[in-house]
């Protein structure tokens, strides 16, 4: 995929999923105080990023917002810890960051597609995600016949 660019009246962003372009220690300073993952070590981000596939939001070259998926990279991806920082919430860029992650050409071929929020069910929605049980935000895309011949 790359690197993405978006223009903002006060600035350009970019969504990319370049691993070496991650802020590790900024992601972690967020998820370690995030509801889902509240104190998450250091290392344990790390793995995570490493076994996955990951999209970063950037500011310039400032590290803004984050997504991960896990994934078999086949049949199957769980999407997770997607947050933009507070102070860039209310600028679209949340769903910027999905529409790039839900772009990807792995995730177009994945036939199901999962996640537990909390937090912006109303965003997740919006790409086709429909619950499984929303008592206990639990999302989906289903694709069953992705890989039916015409």
């Amino acid at each position: 995929m790359g690197l993405l660019h978006h223009c903002h009246c006060e600035f350009v962003s970019q969504v990319s999923t370049d691993k070496s372009l991650l802020d590790i220690t900024a992601i972690h300073q967020f998820l370690t105080r995030s509801r889902w993952a509240e104190g998450i070590d250091l290392e344990t981000v790390r793995t995570a990023i490493e076994n996955s596939l990951t999209f970063g939001l950037y500011k310039d070259k400032t590290q803004i917002g984050f997504a991960r998926l896990v994934t078999d990279f086949a049949t199957f991806g769980y999407l997770c810890d997607v947050y933009v920082l507070e102070e860039y919430q209310k600028q679209q860029l949340g769903r910027w960051l999905m529409t790039c992650c839900q772009s990807h050409p792995l995730i177009q071929r994945l036939r199901r597609i999962m996640l537990v929020t909390s937090t912006a069910p109303w965003l997740y929605e919006k790409f086709g995600y429909s619950p499984v049980n929303r008592e206990n935000g639990v999302w989906q895309i289903v694709r069953p016949d992705i890989y039916k011949k015409e």
